[in-house]
């Protein structure tokens, strides 16, 4: 067969996930998961699925987030959903360190990248190897992120980087993609029930410059400007 007319078999991490589930439900067992969570909108539909089958640590590890004061909204929605979320085992929440200089020390030269590349991959990588490193040093089973829920990204991606660190830390993660099962509009769903935030930016600097970029031009569109 040409290899042009080969035809890319796509991973189903939902199937890789049920799996997973209906062997700890055989084994009559409930893990420790550490959930490595964006945002509470994006942790909503993962809290209520996964925690029938995990008592879950959230880990808010988010060095990303900018501003100051939008990383601390974003810290409080997450603790009043975990506050108020009915859970079938445990949830708890740790706070993870603001180290921003490691995030922009890590965003050198990719500054310029569109989002959803390669300065967005190595975003994945850092803030789930944090995670990957709590999780060894905590004894946890599991780890995985809530960020495969969002439709802008990349699963194949994160499942990869998830995959390569539990190799390396010797934790097993809990391969997914929360979007499958309408995760995400369930996600949306339980935004608007909770009432929480949504931000309309992904969390950095750049993200939160393009938008506003991008608000702008729509506004001078709609306005008949032109930049």
């Amino acid at each position: 067969m040409n290899r042009e007319n080969q035809v890319v078999q796509k991973v189903n991490y939902q199937r890789i996930l049920d799996a997973e589930i209906e062997k700890i439900t055989k084994e009559k067992r409930i893990p420790t998961l550490l959930l490595h969570s964006c945002c509470a909108p994006c942790s909503s539909y993962v809290l209520e699925y996964l925690s029938q089958y995990f008592n879950i640590t959230v880990l808010y590890y988010n060095p990303n987030i900018y501003p100051d004061e939008e990383y601390e909204k974003r810290v409080a929605e997450q603790q009043k959903l975990i506050a108020e979320i009915p859970s079938g085992n445990s949830i708890s929440f740790l706070k993870g360190s603001y180290d921003k200089e490691r995030f922009y020390e890590m965003a050198k030269g990719l500054e310029d990248m569109k989002e959803g590349g390669a300065r967005c991959f190595a975003c994945y990588d850092l803030r789930l190897r944090e995670t990957a490193c709590i999780a060894r040093e905590n004894n946890f089973d599991y780890f995985t992120t809530t960020l495969s829920i969002s439709p802008l990204k990349n699963a194949e991606k994160l499942n990869a980087i998830g995959r390569a660190l539990e190799e390396e830390y010797g934790v097993k993660y809990l391969q997914s993609d929360f979007k499958k099962k309408n995760g995400y509009q369930r996600s949306t769903e339980l935004s608007r029930e909770y009432g929480l935030y949504r931000q309309d930016y992904c969390g950095c600097e750049f993200s939160f410059r393009a938008r506003r970029r991008e608000m702008e031009n729509a506004e001078n569109e709609k306005l008949g400007l032109h930049s």
